[in-house]
């Protein structure tokens, strides 16, 4: 059940008590930037419906065939992250008690955890692919509050590089509310550097994707990033 109150916070409200509240994002939300010329770290989750939790950490499938490629390019020392995003079979419109619907989870295996940074939504809204790509600069916010505060209040983008395996990346939409499709974040290299303590490249033209599952997919998704951005310019 949702419920708007008079000053236009949200409770959305499932099983016997569960509850999230969320409001509007405040103005020092993050920032979309340009590319950094260098990195710190880069990362893929390959998403699949099996590894969908519920709030409470109980599985709840996702979307029956739908899968999902996220690759993230990070540069902790600008806490900025560049994003290229693909969801393929999943269906229906967004929805999310966050101010979008396609997050980076602070979430080990198995586990439940808040939100951190809320990217841009993969589109269009339809039967075939959806992407999304681009970079973003932290503060970060979520529009979902916790403890009275904004769950990616404080993120910082060093946290991930530390322990990527706490990390998991999501999309919920509304027939799939715990998620359509989750993975967690695992280290790949860029540019022939091992990444996720500390080695970084210059020229991101030159990145590699390598590791189980990524090989073919994380390198469309890095190459694709050009023509994509070339098409939104």
């Amino acid at each position: 059940m949702t419920t708007r109150t008079a000053r236009g916070t949200i409770i959305v409200a499932g099983g016997a008590a569960a509850f999230l509240a969320f409001t509007a994002a405040p103005a020092a939300a993050e920032t979309p930037v340009g590319e950094p010329s260098s990195f710190t770290s880069a990362f893929t989750a390959m998403a699949t419906p099996d590894q969908v939790l519920n709030a409470d950490g109980v599985a709840t499938p996702g979307e029956p065939g739908a899968t999902g490629t996220f690759t993230f390019r990070i540069n902790s020392d600008e806490n900025i992250v560049c994003y290229d995003i693909t969801l393929e079979g999943v269906t229906g419109d967004y929805m999310s008690p966050a101010k979008t619907a396609t997050h980076i989870h602070q979430a080990a295996v198995g586990a439940a955890g808040p939100p951190r940074i809320a990217f841009p939504n993969p589109s269009p809204v339809g039967d075939g692919p959806r992407t999304s790509s681009g970079c973003l600069q932290g503060p970060f916010t979520t529009g979902v509050m916790a403890n009275g505060a904004d769950t990616g209040t404080n993120f910082d983008l060093a946290a991930i590089e530390a322990n990527a395996a706490g990390f998991a990346a999501d999309s919920h939409t509304t027939a799939f509310a715990a998620g359509a499709v989750r993975g967690q974040l695992t280290p790949i290299p860029v540019g022939g550097v091992e990444t996720g303590a500390g080695g970084s490249v210059t020229d991101s033209s030159t990145a590699t994707v390598a590791g189980a599952g990524a090989a073919v997919l994380g390198v469309a998704a890095l190459v694709g990033l050009g023509v994509a951005r070339r098409r939104n310019s």
